[in-house]
């Protein structure tokens, strides 16, 4: 598999765990399935809104946008694109430390942990490896 491929399927994975958590904070789902943590105290905190918009909606944004990237950068025509590879990487990385930035929330300040949150940020940190890895490759190309 190369690494765009990577890149969008993860995407698409953490597309569908931020869409789940958006519709919890719009209201559209009554309640979070959450086997472990406490997703409920972390999703109705305080920082669960950044410029009165979900955080989740912000991740969903953002996995959307690597996943169109990531497909757009499989087609032949850009499939050497060393400028898709900057940008993933660019927006993976920003991606990532928003992620600790959360986590580190979760942890010390809510005193919550949310496991579909920290499912994401997993995703994230994966697809902020592929990328590093995509933009390696078009470097040596």
């Amino acid at each position: 598999m190369r690494p765009r491929q990577a890149i969008a399927v993860l995407a698409l994975a953490g597309a569908f765990v931020a869409l789940y958590l958006t519709l919890f904070k719009i209201g559209v789902i009554g309640e979070l399935t959450c086997s472990v943590g406490d997703c409920e105290t972390v999703n109705t905190s305080p920082w669960a809104t950044l410029l009165h918009i979900p955080v989740a909606a912000w991740g969903f944004g953002a996995y959307v946008t690597i996943f169109l990237l990531a497909t757009a950068g499989l087609q032949e025509k850009y499939e050497d694109s060393r400028a898709i590879s900057r940008i993933l990487a660019g927006i993976a990385a920003w991606s990532v430390l928003f992620s600790a930035y959360l986590t580190y929330l979760e942890l010390f300040v809510i005193h919550a942990i949310c496991i579909w949150c920290v499912t994401s940020a997993c995703i994230v940190t994966l697809i902020f490896v592929a990328s590093a890895w995509d933009l390696r490759a078009t470097a040596t190309e």
